[in-house]
C-alpha cells in the first residue's frame, strides 16, 4: 500500500534523519540591499569632507567677492563696496570675455582631441610591444607624465629659444633656411602650437597607459575570433575595444577636458598669455584681471563663470552617471 504523502522529508531507509536548515537561515535579512548601496558613500565620506574643507570655502569666497568692487584702495582700507551683479554683467558684454572664451573652448577641443588620438594609439602600441620595449616605452611616459610644469615650461622655453633653441637649429639643418632665429613667441598661433606640443606631450603618458591597463582586462579570445573573422585592426578596435571600454574613453575624455580647460601654469609660464593678451584664456584673463591688474571683484567674477561654462561642458558625462546610479 503506497505510502500517503504528508508534506514532511521522511528517513532514509538504515540512515540518519536529513539534516534541517535553521529557519534563520533561510530568510533573507531585510533591508540589507539599502545597506549595500550605502557602504560605498560612507567609504568616501572622509574624503569628501576634506574637499569641502579644502574647497568650499574658497569657492564661497571667491563667489562672494564676486558682487564687490575689490580693488587696490578697498584692500588697503578694508571697506566692503558692493556691486551686486555689475561685474557680471560688465564682463558677459564685454567682447574681449567672449574672445577669450572662445578662444579657450577651441584650445580645449584641439588639446583633448589630439591626447586621445595619440594616447590611444601609444596605449595600442604598448600592448602589442615586448615586454622589454613595453618597460622602455612606460618608463619614458612616466618620465614626461611626471616631471614639474613648470620645469616642463622651462625646458620647451629653451627648445623654442629663437637664439639659441634647439628646433630652430634643427629645421634650419633640415633645409628650412627661414626658421632660423624664429621667434615662436612673437605671434599667437606659434605660441599656441608650442603650448599645445606641451600640454600633448605631458598628457599623453596618462591616456596611454591606463588605456593599457584597461586592454589587460580584455580577454585576447576576443581579439583572436575578431581576426579569425577578418577584421583588420581598425574595425577590431571599433568593434571590440571601443564598446568594451567605452567608460574608460568617456572618463578619460571629461578627465582631460577639465585638465586642459583649467591649465593656467603652462599658458602663463610660457608666455603671461602674449603677445598683447592674443593666447590667453579664461583662467589666464581671470589672473591677469585680478591679480595683475587688481580688480580682484572683476577676477572673482570671471573665474566663477569659468567655473559656470566647465560644469556646462560637463553636463553631459554628468547625466551618463546618473543614469548609470539608476541602474545599479
Amino acid at each position: 500500500m503506497a505510502a500517503q504523502f504528508t508534506g514532511t522529508r521522511t528517513r532514509p531507509p538504515g540512515g540518519p534523519a536529513a539534516p534541517q536548515p535553521p529557519e534563520s537561515a533561510t530568510r533573507r535579512p531585510r533591508g540589507g540591499s539599502s545597506l549595500a548601496r550605502g557602504v560605498p558613500y560612507l567609504l568616501i565620506l572622509p574624503a569628501l569632507v576634506a574637499t569641502a574643507a579644502l574647497l568650499a570655502y574658497p569657492l564661497l569666497r571667491n563667489l562672494v567677492i564676486s558682487f564687490q568692487v575689490l580693488d587696490a584702495f578697498q584692500l588697503i582700507q578694508h571697506t566692503t563696496q558692493w556691486a551686486g551683479f555689475s561685474n557680471y554683467t560688465s564682463e558677459l558684454s564685454s567682447s574681449v570675455f567672449w574672445d577669450t572664451t572662445v578662444r579657450s573652448l577651441a584650445f580645449t577641443a584641439v588639446n583633448v582631441a589630439l591626447i586621445m588620438a595619440l594616447g590611444t594609439a601609444v596605449g595600442l602600441l604598448l600592448n602589442r610591444l615586448g615586454k622589454r620595449m613595453r618597460l622602455l616605452l612606460s618608463l619614458g611616459l612616466v618620465l614626461a607624465w611626471a616631471m614639474p610644469v613648470v620645469a616642463g615650461t622651462t625646458v620647451y622655453q629653451w627648445l623654442f629659444d629663437s637664439q639659441y633653441g634647439v628646433v630652430d637649429w634643427l629645421l634650419s639643418e633640415l633645409g628650412m633656411h627661414s626658421m632660423a632665429h624664429y621667434d615662436w613667441f612673437a605671434q599667437q598661433m606659434p605660441t599656441f602650437t608650442v603650448i599645445t606640443l606641451m600640454i600633448v606631450w605631458q598628457s599623453v603618458p596618462f591616456v596611454a597607459l591606463n588605456l593599457y591597463a584597461g586592454l589587460t582586462t580584455v580577454s585576447a579570445e576576443l581579439f583572436e575570433a575578431a581576426r579569425m573573422d577578418g577584421a583588420g585592426p581598425w574595425r577590431a578596435f571599433f568593434s571590440v575595444t571601443l564598446p568594451i571600454l567605452k567608460p574608460f574613453f568617456l572618463s578619460t575624455t571629461f578627465l582631460e577636458i577639465i585638465w586642459v580647460f583649467k591649465a593656467f601654469t603652462q599658458v602663463y609660464a610660457l608666455n603671461g598669455g602674449g603677445p598683447q593678451g592674443s593666447t590667453e584664456t579664461l583662467p589666464v584673463y581671470a589672473f591677469i584681471e585680478g591679480v595683475g591688474n587688481q580688480h580682484y571683484g572683476t577676477g572673482a567674477a570671471i573665474s566663477t563663470l569659468t567655473i559656470v561654462i566647465l560644469l556646462v561642458l560637463m553636463a553631459y558625462y554628468f547625466r551618463i552617471i546618473l543614469k548609470q546610479e539608476d541602474e545599479l
